[in-house]
């Protein structure tokens, strides 16, 4: 029978997810791919590959997995294995700017961005902005980078500051910054291309909003993450149209609303994760429903492949 392969660098955010399947019995391979090595001249095994590969592998020391799994990624597609969230979605995950790209060539509006290579382009790129401006990372996650400047001085000062931290890849973004009328940001998860639920996430803390609950901050509001019941915007359809096009599968997309109701969309992570306490107050459960996706993959790999006849 063909396993489900699950390439990642965490065995903490894959954790709950091998827990539902075990529930199923779905049959799963783990493939941690913080280190390892394969052979090019050989065929992959069978079975269903799902990459939940991390912009943040870094800050677990594990500066090059990224790019090893997207290695890894091209070896499979070039044997034809059904891999979810492939080499399209490992590139988005890699770069913010990518991402930006590919949002507006959809016709889904972003925040004004500048993307910048060295500390003279930064700041030249800050100076264009009017008022506040906030920074991320190109290659993040967690939240990395992103910081809201006043002005360009303060830019500077933080340049300047032990707090400094440079991006992974040397490029830094520049945004406009989006004032919401209240203190939340909507995150809108989806599972095989369609809407699972949408998430009201408090920014009241800061910009870190990882919902998994290792990622969970210290003082954080017990209801920082919130399932939104019943929830209909224009960009579901958006977003489901963008994943399609994008040949991805599972993502959560994030965006904000500013005082006079633009929506902006500011990121997708196809490394995506649930946080438990939401989930259990809506009586949901993404890893649940994510396991049941997959093991329908893997039932529709066996059939196209005759094993079920050979069974």
């Amino acid at each position: 029978m063909p396993h489900v392969h699950v390439i990642h660098e965490n065995p903490v955010w894959t954790a709950p997810i091998f827990e539902a399947f075990q529930a199923l019995d779905l049959p799963y391979r783990n493939w941690d791919l913080s280190e390892g090595e394969f052979d090019l001249s050989a065929a992959p095994p069978e079975g269903v590959f799902y990459n939940r590969m991390s912009a943040s592998a870094h800050t677990r020391d594990h500066r090059y997995a990224p790019e090893y799994a997207s290695a890894v990624i091209n070896w499979l597609e070039a044997h034809d294995r059904r891999v979810i969230n492939g080499s399209r979605a490992i590139q988005l995950e890699l770069s913010k700017a990518a991402q930006y790209a590919a949002l507006n060539a959809a016709g889904i509006a972003t925040p004004r961005t500048r993307t910048t290579l060295g500390r003279q382009a930064l700041l030249r790129a800050a100076r264009s902005f009017d008022g506040r401006f906030i920074t991320k990372h190109n290659r993040a996650g967690k939240g990395l980078g992103v910081h809201l400047f006043e002005d360009v001085s303060e830019l500077e000062a933080w340049l300047d500051g032990s707090d400094y931290e440079p991006p992974v890849d040397g490029i830094m973004l520049v945004q406009q910054y989006i004032q919401a009328p209240e203190p939340f940001i909507t995150r809108v998860e989806f599972i095989g291309g369609e809407l699972l639920y949408a998430v009201r996430v408090d920014t009241s803390s800061g910009f870190q909003l990882c919902p998994a609950e290792a990622c969970a901050l210290p003082g954080a509001t017990q209801e920082m993450f919130r399932v939104i019941e019943h929830f209909d915007h224009p960009l579901v359809k958006q977003y489901r149209d963008f994943l399609r096009a994008n040949r991805i599968q599972i993502a959560g997309i994030e965006f904000i609303v500013d005082g006079d109701g633009h929506a902006y969309t500011y990121d997708i992570n196809t490394n995506t994760n649930y946080n438990p306490e939401a989930e259990a107050v809506a009586n949901v459960s993404g890893a649940h429903m994510l396991a049941r996706y997959l093991a329908g993959e893997q039932a529709r790999l066996r059939y196209a492949t005759g094993m079920d006849a050979a069974a």
